[in-house]
């Protein structure tokens, strides 16, 4: 599954627009990696466990989406973005989206 953030695929012709696609993945703060992030705080610099909870956010919730575009019959998502929002103390959403297209 070919997925861009581009409107437009060089060399393919977008045959149809099947719709917008969703995948999402909420992630919760783990105690122990919260006890070290709060260290790093005072301290500064990358929360290296934070930074590895969210590119696992981000993996879960793009293969999330490529899977609801292969429900439509999809063989691209163009227009692909990420968001983000805070659900709870503790735990934040990854949501990828896109347009599930047909291609030739």
């Amino acid at each position: 599954m070919l997925v861009t953030t581009t409107e437009i695929l060089p060399g393919r012709d977008v045959k149809e627009v099947l719709g917008i696609v969703f995948g999402s993945c909420v992630q919760m703060k783990h105690l122990g990696k919260d006890l070290r992030a709060m260290g790093r705080n005072i301290i500064g610099g990358e929360s290296k466990p934070y930074t590895e909870l969210m590119e696992e956010a981000r993996r879960v919730a793009m293969q999330r989406m490529i899977e609801d575009a292969k429900t439509l019959g999809a063989d691209a998502v163009i227009g692909m973005r990420y968001a983000t929002a805070q659900t709870m103390a503790g735990a934040a959403e990854l949501i990828a989206f896109g347009t599930a297209v047909k291609t030739h």
